[in-house]
């Protein structure tokens, strides 16, 4: 409601395919918000959607926005991406198991930001699945350790687990530590983060 520009979308191929389908899908109720009833503004609803791949995809004066391959087994292709500003970074994995593209476009990054799934508790979440369903949605994560194989090789000021399969895994800094000494958190719905000389992690009051 109001928007004035157009929503920008950027993402693997068939993203600009799929982007297009809500536009099709919801062509009535656009038409008559924009030249019927409330007259928003034209801009607001258009979508402007762009099939991307591995490198720099946006860049604003300091702000430059790097994606990268990651490797969720079957369901590729897929991208981690790296935000630098201001001389500081974040890396923010995505959906993959332990990558080696990822651990290099990560060097020097202040932040790591790396999904991550519990396989012990995974298993008690999906115990009505089949072995094959478990198996199959383990392919597509980074276990504990090796996540923490992942923090130890990139060294980030502070490494923060997300994306937690299944939440509030009570052991998933337990079993990391095994692979990872380092600054590590477990990320929290509204958790911030403040990134200048040193790394702030601020969470949200309940």
């Amino acid at each position: 409601m109001g928007r004035k520009v157009p929503l920008r979308v950027w993402g693997p191929a068939g993203t600009r395919r799929m982007m297009a389908r809500p536009e099709r899908a919801y062509s009535f109720d656009l038409h008559m918000r924009r030249d019927v009833d409330e007259h928003l503004p034209p801009q607001g609803v258009e979508i402007q959607a762009k099939d991307i791949q591995q490198g720099v995809v946006y860049r604003n004066g300091d702000l430059k926005v790097t994606a990268f391959e990651v490797d969720p087994g079957l369901l590729k292709p897929a991208f981690g991406y790296r935000v630098d500003y201001a001389g500081h970074s974040v890396l923010l994995s995505g959906d993959t198991r332990s990558s080696e593209n990822l651990i290099r476009f990560a060097q020097g990054t202040d932040v790591l930001i790396h999904e991550v799934l519990d396989p012990e508790a995974y298993s008690k979440l999906v115990n009505s699945y089949s072995p094959e369903q478990r198996a199959r949605g383990g392919a597509h994560h980074t276990m504990p350790d090796e996540a923490g194989k992942v923090c130890t090789k990139v060294a980030p000021k502070l490494a923060v687990h997300s994306h937690i399969v299944p939440p509030n895994s009570p052991d998933l800094v337990l079993h990391t530590r095994k692979t990872y000494s380092g600054p590590l958190e477990a990320g929290e719905d509204l958790m911030s983060i403040e990134i200048g000389e040193q790394v702030e992690v601020r969470r949200a009051q309940h």
